[in-house]
């Protein structure tokens, strides 16, 4: 059966169709037979009831340069016009994106949200990982200079510390253990951030990589392993990493049975997980996931075609 489907994402334009998941998301779509539209999050509306955007109908095409084609601009019902939208906006994790994530609880058992906006809200990256901590790092997430001083007492040696509703490896700093530099560092975060921020000792098994590991409903989908691009420390794609194939450790098996049930649960159908030295969970990813191009690639496989399988079956048992 044919779907509506409704993709809340960044400007298409400034999209880099060579490794952008949400790209890779409609192309299955559109393979399907789907509709797709595009809107921004900016256009959502609360009208006495009902919850509209200012969308477009969209084709992509995997073509450099001329990827996509829209259609005319207008209002639409995220009830009445759509089945499922798709929130693939990037963070920042703000007051905005929470805000979205409120209005579009309010399609609950009548338009299909993926990820379950509710979900999304309650699950920020640095935040629901805390929860299986018996696979992570030592960490501590604090504001106080002073807790910082007396965590690395405690872990004498580098440290990392990075915002905690960040995204893509942006604002994530190494600590040398002289300690030298923390002072103007905590000053730089009290100014750009409220929240607290993460603290954790520097994993030198980061040289290896930082894999990238996708679970669709709670099963395990596929994986890559992010490198550190030279000079580097931090792994991420968007900041110069490079991607290889990799396969999951026992560890990484276990991390990924523990938090499939509750993902799937949730409604968190698409989701990546990072893994240092193949056994320390730092993030989970729910808000706008990445890393499925790269992991097709590898792997001859099409994590877009499955996740809407995915998709299709939790809109058949609505």
């Amino acid at each position: 059966m044919s779907l509506r489907v409704a993709v809340q994402m960044d400007p298409l334009e400034s999209i880099n169709i060579t490794g952008d998941s949400s790209f890779a998301l409609m192309l299955a779509a559109q393979s399907r037979g789907h509709v797709l539209h595009h809107y921004d999050v900016g256009t959502l509306a609360y009208d006495e009831g009902r919850l509209t955007a200012w969308a477009c109908p969209v084709t992509v095409q995997r073509e450099t340069g001329n990827h996509f084609s829209r259609g005319e601009y207008r209002k639409i019902d995220l009830v009445q016009d759509i089945d499922v939208v798709l929130m693939r906006q990037d963070p920042p994790f703000d007051l905005g994106y929470i805000t979205a994530t409120h209005l579009l609880e309010r399609l609950s058992g009548q338009t299909l949200v993926v990820n379950d906006p509710a979900s999304v809200r309650n699950a920020p990256e640095k935040v629901m990982v805390l929860d299986y901590a018996r696979f992570m790092p030592p960490t501590m997430v604090a504001r106080r200079i002073e807790d910082v001083r007396e965590f690395h007492a405690r872990y004498p040696g580098d440290l990392v510390i990075k915002p905690l509703h960040g995204n893509g490896g942006k604002a994530v700093f190494r600590l040398p253990a002289d300690g030298s530099n923390l002072g103007a560092l905590l000053e730089m975060f009290h100014n750009a951030w409220v929240e607290p921020f993460m603290v954790q000792p520097f994993l030198p098994d980061v040289s290896k990589g930082d894999k990238r590991i996708v679970l669709v409903d709670g099963e395990f989908a596929g994986a890559i392993n992010r490198r550190p691009g030279e000079g580097e420390f931090r792994s991420n794609l968007a900041v110069g990493g490079s991607a290889e194939a990799a396969q999951l450790s026992a560890r990484e098996e276990e991390i990924c049975a523990a938090m499939g049930p509750r993902l799937k649960e949730m409604g968190l159908v698409f989701v990546g997980i990072d893994v240092i030295g193949e056994q320390w969970l730092t993030e989970i990813n729910v808000t706008s996931p990445t890393g499925i191009v790269a992991i097709d690639r590898f792997n001859g496989t099409d994590t877009g075609a499955r996740i809407w399988d995915a998709i299709e079956v939790r809109h058949a048992a609505m």
